[in-house]
């Protein structure tokens, strides 16, 4: 059997825990100080109320792109708006930029429920529009990958998860072990939190391009799905999307942190 087809045959027919995290085995760097989140201000934490986290990344000024399992609630309804929030840069209570979110928009082919398929892991990516959009100065956003991944490709990780939620964890260097049907399967050390984690492929000279999302996880692997075509269809279902007033929206600047969130994320 190809990988590709073993990939998508594992994803139907075995039940896989929606980022079951694998026993941490070193490779993860902790960035913890200013000067090492320099360059990953745009990646953050989604706070979820009534339900946790999980890690997005700023697209845009006012774009926050993550998983779509994490805008809907345990019962398959979509979380308000209102309940969401944006913490840029978030690292041991400070962060680089806060905002609320407006508008929130998942792939009109995702479909929540409470057992994960391929259907499910290729669909699942949604967009928030941000109340206030966070200058690029501040945090500056990241661009996708032109290409598809391949098998093969060398890409790195930034995202929380539980034991490691009050700071980013970046590891440098994970791999694409299969890739088919617009699935992706990776050896990176992902957990819970790590739902809509940026995925990036990097090239010498470069700065880091995304180019899949964490969507669920086994024992010892990654699943993620291609994102050519992914945006532009979330971009359309954005401009559809009913639009949230919110009457005060939260942005904070550098130095007005809050507590982080205890980690209870759930399965989608």
């Amino acid at each position: 059997m190809r990988v590709r087809d073993a990939i998508y045959a594992a994803l139907i027919c075995a039940p896989i825990l929606s980022l079951a995290a694998p026993a941490l085995a070193g490779g993860l760097i902790r960035l913890t100080d200013r000067d090492d989140l320099f360059g990953w201000e745009a990646v953050g934490r989604l706070e979820l109320e009534g339900k946790g986290y999980c890690t997005g990344s700023l697209i845009a000024p006012d774009l926050v792109l993550t998983a779509a399992h994490c805008v809907f609630d345990d019962a398959g309804a979509p979380i308000p708006p209102e309940r969401i929030s944006f913490r840029a840069g978030l690292r041991d209570g400070v962060f680089i930029s806060q905002s609320g979110v407006a508008q929130v928009a998942a792939h009109p082919d995702y479909t929540p429920g409470p057992r994960v398929t391929s259907d499910m892991v290729r669909h699942d990516a949604a967009l928030l529009k941000l109340s206030q959009a966070i200058p690029a100065a501040v945090a500056s956003p990241f661009v996708l990958a032109g290409a598809e991944a391949r098998q093969g490709l060398r890409v790195s990780v930034v995202s929380y998860g539980r034991g490691r939620d009050a700071a980013l964890s970046w590891q440098r260097d994970c791999g694409v072990t299969g890739a088919g049907r617009g699935l992706l399967a990776f050896d990176c050390d992902v957990t819970f939190g790590s739902s809509g984690a940026p995925v990036f492929s990097r090239r010498q000279g470069q700065r880091a391009r995304i180019v899949s999302l964490i969507s669920s996880g086994g024992a010892d692997i990654a699943y993620g799905m291609t994102l050519p075509g992914i945006v532009a269809d979330l971009k359309v279902a954005l401009r559809a999307a009913p639009r949230q007033q919110v009457a005060s929206p939260r942005r904070v600047q550098v130095g007005q942190g809050g507590g982080a969130m205890g980690a209870k994320f759930q399965k989608p």
